[in-house]
C-alpha cells in the first residue's frame, strides 16, 4: 500500500502519503490549481495523477474505489460514482475545485450496457462538482475512437472530429451530449468553467486490473510464449497483420489532457489524440520480438481469451523464478481486449490535425513507444 487510511474526510475513507512532506494540505498556500481525477487508478488516470504531480503546481484529488499501488502525493478518495448520495455527500464539501478530469469507466458484458451506468457517473460527478466548487475552470472528458465505430467493422479513414457517430447505443456519444448540453444550460456558462473531450485510441501504459490495457496483454503473452520455448507469433488475424493501426501512450495523453484543460483554444472543443503516427504489426513486430530477445514468428491466429485461460499457474511460477512482482494474473492482462485489437482486419486511423492546429504538438513513435513500457515494466518487476 503506498499510503495509509484516515475516516476524517466526511467520515469516509481516503488515502493520504505516508511521507509527510509530500502531504500537499501542507502546501496549499503554493497551489494555483486544484484536480479532481476520476478514475484515478486507470491507466489513463494514473498516468494523469503522475504528470499532474510531475508539474509540480497542482493539488490533486483521485476518486476511485482502489488502493494505489504505487508512490503518490495525491489524496484519493474512495467512491462508488454510481451512487449518487454518495457523491453528494463526499464531493459537496469540494468547494475550490478548478479542473475536472473524467476518466472513469465500467465495464459491462455488452456495448449495448456500457451506456447507463457510465452516463450515470458521469452525471453524478460533474453536476456535484459543479454546483459544488465556484472555482471550477474546466471539465475534461475522456472518449474514444468507438465513437467513429471503429470496433464494428471498416469505418470512414482518417476520422474527423466532425464526422457523425454510428448507430447508438454508444456511451461516449451520450456523455457528450449530455456534457455539451448540461454546459449549455448552465446559467453561467459563458463566464464560468468550460469543457473539452478527447478520442485516443488503445492507450498504452501500466495500471493493475485495467480492463483496456494492450501493453501488459503484449508482455504477459511474449513472456509466456518465451517460456513455453515458442517463437512471438502473431495472435491475430491476417487482415490485423497487414492493416494500419494507432495508439496513444498514456504519458503523451496525460500532457494533452492537461494542455486542454488550461488552453483557451481548446475551450469547447474535441480532438482526436494518439501518438501521430499509424503502424501495421507486421512491420513492428520484430522490434517488439528482439526486446525480449525472442524469434518473431509469422501469424497463427489463435483466440488469446481461450489460450491464455490456462496460464495461471505458468505466470506465478514465472514470478517466482524472476522474482517479480506477485501481480494476480487476472489483474495483469484483459485477454477478450487483446483479441479486439488484434482481430480489427480494417484500418483504424485518426486525423489528428485539428489538435496540432489549436497547439499541441507533441508527437512519438509508437514501436519506440512499447520498447520504453516494456524497459518499464522491466524496472518494476513485472516482467524479468
Amino acid at each position: 500500500m503506498a499510503g495509509k487510511s484516515s475516516l476524517d474526510f466526511y467520515g469516509k475513507i481516503y488515502f493520504v502519503p505516508q511521507n509527510p512532506e509530500l502531504n500537499l494540505r501542507k502546501k496549499e498556500p503554493l497551489m494555483k490549481k486544484k484536480a479532481l481525477v476520476a478514475g484515478a487508478l486507470g491507466v489513463i488516470g494514473r498516468s494523469l495523477i503522475q504528470e499532474l504531480e510531475r508539474q509540480g503546481d497542482w493539488e490533486v484529488l483521485g476518486i476511485s474505489r482502489r488502493i494505489p499501488d504505487f508512490e503518490t502525493s495525491s489524496i484519493y478518495l474512495s467512491l462508488d460514482l454510481l451512487d449518487r448520495e454518495a457523491c453528494e455527500n463526499q464531493l459537496r464539501g469540494l468547494k475550490d475545485i478548478t479542473h475536472l478530469f473524467y476518466c472513469a469507466f465500467q465495464p459491462r458484458s455488452s456495448w449495448a450496457e456500457h451506456t447507463a451506468p457510465n452516463l450515470a457517473m458521469l452525471v453524478h460527478c460533474v453536476e456535484t462538482v459543479t454546483k459544488a466548487s465556484t472555482e471550477l475552470q474546466h471539465v475534461q472528458l475522456i472518449e474514444g475512437n468507438k465513437w467513429y465505430g471503429s470496433h464494428l467493422g471498416p469505418f470512414r479513414t482518417p476520422a474527423r472530429e466532425d464526422d457523425p457517430p454510428h448507430m447508438a447505443p454508444n456511451f461516449y456519444v451520450e456523455q457528450e451530449h449530455w456534457l455539451r448540453n448540461f454546459h449549455a444550460q448552465a446559467p453561467d456558462a459563458d463566464a464560468g468553467w468550460n469543457w473539452s473531450a478527447l478520442r485516443p485510441h488503445t492507450v498504452c501504459g501500466f495500471s493493475l486490473n485495467s480492463p483496456m490495457n494492450l501493453s501488459t496483454c503484449l508482455a504477459v503473452y511474449a513472456l509466456i510464449s518465451k517460456e513455453l520455448g515458442l517463437p512471438l507469433r502473431f495472435p491475430g488475424k491476417p487482415g490485423a497483420w497487414e492493416s494500419i493501426y494507432q495508439v496513444c501512450d498514456s504519458r503523451h495523453l496525460a500532457k494533452a489532457m492537461i494542455w486542454c484543460a488550461t488552453e483557451e483554444n481548446a475551450a469547447n472543443e474535441v480532438f482526436n489524440i494518439t501518438n501521430g503516427d499509424y503502424f501495421r504489426w507486421k512491420n513492428i513486430w520484430g522490434r517488439i520480438a528482439e526486446f525480449f530477445e525472442m524469434e518473431p514468428g509469422e501469424v497463427q491466429t489463435i483466440p488469446l481469451t481461450e489460450f491464455m485461460a490456462d496460464k495461471e499457474p505458468l505466470w506465478e511460477k514465472l514470478c517466482e523464478k524472476y522474482g517479480l512482482q506477485k501481480i494476480p494474473y487476472s489483474e495483469i492482462a484483459a485477454w477478450p481486449f487483446a483479441d479486439y485489437v488484434f482481430g480489427t482486419e480494417w484500418d483504424v486511423m485518426t486525423d489528428t490535425l485539428k489538435l496540432r492546429l489549436h497547439g499541441f504538438h507533441e508527437c512519438l513513435r509508437s514501436d519506440e513507444m512499447f520498447v520504453r513500457i516494456f524497459q518499464e515494466f522491466r524496472e518494476q518487476k513485472v516482467i524479468p
